[in-house]
């Protein structure tokens, strides 16, 4: 399995690469777009919906995308939509830890919206935010990845203190600073290369990398609830394209809202 992982993001990490510094703009958004609309695929199987009752959670995506992005950031400010992204989040941590509750069919609408949306948002807005905007999104990329990485491997070793049995059995508290550990370093080798204060970026970093872990425990939560073991099976080894873009969907909106106040995109 660890090799079936590391071919498989050896192929994704190529192919971002090249959309972020080959692609031409405008092909780049229209696959980030195709997958967040991947993603709310997925999520439809949270609602129970089959045949082509299927297409419906999707299609609403798919159209939301496209009224945010052309109506971002102008006219509709952009601060102040991050910030219903980072409360929603700060809602998701409290039923995780609240967890086993009964989760409505209109939660389930919102939350799959209140989590894609964004995510295509703000991954698009850094991502156009000027010549150094895919190096941004590298960055951001670099730290949830690295987060993940440590968490995996530090939870297989020292992993013991559960973090949330009830929600993903398999996480720990080790992990969780693993992957702080492990975001901390990118963050050092960020600062460097973007001539910024490690001051501000390192805790931005870890703060992103808890927000991270908050959107992965929120994913595992609905899929919890609506009795599904896998969200998909796009990316082998890996698992669909929810359980690759939970923890940046959580991440990215934090990354630009902060990037925004402290002026520095």
């Amino acid at each position: 399995m660890l090799r079936q992982r590391i071919i498989t993001a050896v192929i994704a990490v190529v192919l971002i690469l090249l959309a972020l510094f080959v692609f031409p703009p405008p092909l780049t958004l229209l696959l980030l777009g195709v997958l967040i609309v991947a993603g709310g695929w997925e999520w439809s199987a949270f609602l129970g919906a089959e045949g082509a009752a299927r297409s419906v959670f999707p299609a609403a995506l798919a159209a939301a995308l496209v009224a945010v992005w052309w109506a971002v950031p102008d006219p509709l400010p952009l601060i102040p939509v991050l910030l219903v992204s980072l409360a929603f989040w700060f809602a998701a941590a409290v039923l995780v830890v609240r967890y086993p509750i009964r989760v409505p069919h209109w939660l389930v609408w919102a939350g799959g919206l209140a989590i894609l949306v964004p995510a295509y948002l703000a991954l698009g807005t850094l991502y156009m935010s000027g010549p150094r905007g895919p190096q941004i999104v590298l960055f951001v990329l670099a730290v949830i990845w690295s987060a993940d990485i440590g968490a995996y491997f530090a939870g297989r070793r020292f992993g013991r203190v559960k973090l949330a049995p009830r929600v993903s059995p398999g996480k720990t508290w080790e992990g969780v600073f693993g992957g702080l550990a492990a975001a901390a370093l990118v963050s050092f080798a960020g600062a460097g290369w973007f001539g910024l204060s490690l001051a501000i970026l390192l805790p931005l970093s870890l703060a992103a990398t808890l927000l991270s872990i908050v959107g992965d425990l929120t994913v595992s939560l609905f899929k919890r609830s609506a009795g599904v073991k896998d969200s998909g099976h796009l990316f082998p080894g890996h698992g669909g394209v929810l359980d690759r873009v939970d923890s940046l969907a959580a991440a990215s909106p934090l990354f630009l809202l902060m990037l925004k106040l402290l002026d520095l995109s």
